[in-house]
């Protein structure tokens, strides 16, 4: 199917490329297969390995725009239905690399993080070609002992957690925390046949509490996700939008369940200046069959609700247009009412054979009457001061001459 072009965007600037095209997929391919080939080719084109390549920079713009339409469902759809028309355009948020972003940059993205603007960031190149190439240095993590680390910002400690197929079967989670609310990224990776790692799946820290926590469920059966930055993106837009898109980030996990065998991990530090520090745990789910039970119920509970929101928006949305309607209409019908009063008011006046009065002398009248009321009230109340008062004499204020040669 050919790219979808408007007149307007076919007057503008060059012709985009198909999304698929772009990223040599198939219109069928799925999400998994989607983020595989975006991964592959950002850290091809990316600006810290081709530094004066203005043709991968363009290039690698270019990937990360179709990425962003290709990972997104709506967008996706709106595109296979109608083409680039029909996406908007400027909701295209692009994912940040920190590493390369300098000073600068940083502190105004740290800025515009701190007053609740979405900012998306992506792994840092030099970490994913690091395991690409199979030169990270893997620590073995064992099931159900945390470890307490610090890592540094933009960097990743990577870890090994070995698996039964009893354990595989039973069920396997992965979580992160982290008491000082830094910000960090779970990465879990594949294992390539080069013996390197490509990323996989990516989970941001979200504040839970008193901690931020990030955390993969591998149980055999859909669990989901929510990813806030939807629901944040569509508030800016729209203020109701931040109840009705609440739960259009809640997306099935790619990957369901593991096999038996040894399996990566990564904590990457996502802070903007500072390390993050963090505990990771990785658990067999068995122990756990209650929560596994409770989980999949509530999770089903939030689906069926994000229906149900989905129609309540409709309806709101056609009655909050209705409720507009009749305040405009109340503010127009109180407006003509106060009107018609008036007429008949100037017309029950009419009735009379006395000469008009002339508002304007009797206001002048009015005036002068208050003038001369006011000074007359001033010079009632006006009292004589202490210096234009009569000294009276006491009579206890006698000036007596006494000799004092002369004894009493």
């Amino acid at each position: 199917m050919p790219s979808h072009l408007s007149k307007q965007e076919a007057a503008a600037g060059p012709v985009r490329r198909d999304p698929y095209e772009v990223l040599a997929i198939s219109r069928n391919s799925t999400d998994q297969e989607i983020k595989s080939a975006y991964r592959k080719m950002a850290l091809k084109y990316h600006p810290d390995k081709n530094s004066n390549d203005p043709e991968a920079a363009d290039m690698f713009k270019e990937v990360t725009f179709s990425y962003n339409i290709l990972s997104d469902p709506d967008k996706r759809r709106q595109y296979d239905s109608a083409g680039f028309e029909a996406v908007e355009l400027e909701s295209q948020e692009l994912e940040l690399d920190l590493s390369s972003l300098g000073a600068v940059n940083t502190m105004f993205a740290a800025l515009f993080s701190k007053l609740g603007v979405p900012i998306k960031t992506t792994v840092s190149a030099t970490v994913l070609e690091e395991a690409l190439n199979g030169v990270a240095d893997i620590h073995p993590l064992p099931l159900e002992l945390p470890i307490c680390r610090k890592v540094e910002k933009q960097c990743a400690h990577f870890y090994s957690v070995t698996i039964t197929e009893e354990e595989a079967r039973d069920g396997f989670v992965c979580r992160v925390q982290s008491s000082d609310k830094s910000k960090f990224k779970l990465l879990y990776f594949d294992q390539e046949e080069s013996g390197g790692l490509s990323l996989a799946l990516q989970e941001d820290s979200a504040k839970t509490g008193k901690v931020t926590s990030a955390g993969m469920y591998f149980l055999c059966f859909p669990v989901y996700r929510l990813d806030h930055t939807v629901s944040s993106i569509a508030a800016a837009k729209d203020a109701d939008a931040a109840f009705f898109k609440k739960l259009d980030g809640f997306q099935p996990y790619e990957i369901t369940e593991l096999k038996a065998g040894t399996h990566v991990f990564a904590v990457y530090g996502d802070n903007f200046f500072k390390s993050a520090s963090y505990s990771i745990e990785a658990l067999c789910a068995a122990p756990f069959m209650e929560e596994k039970a409770n989980l999949r119920a509530v999770e089903a509970e939030i689906l069926a609700k994000r229906a149900e929101i989905s129609k309540f928006e409709t309806e709101y949305r056609e009655v909050l247009a209705q409720f507009t309607e009749m305040s405009s209409r109340y503010a127009q019908e109180m407006q003509a009412i106060d009107e018609f009063l008036r007429q008949r008011n100037e017309i029950h006046a009419s009735y009379t054979t006395a000469p008009p009065m002339k508002r304007s002398s009797s206001k002048r009248r009015n005036k002068g009457s208050i003038r001369e009321t006011k000074e007359d009230a001033q010079v009632r109340d006006k009292k004589p001061s202490t210096r234009d008062r009569p000294k009276k004499k006491k009579w206890f204020n006698i000036h007596l001459k006494v000799d004092k040669r002369k004894p009493c």
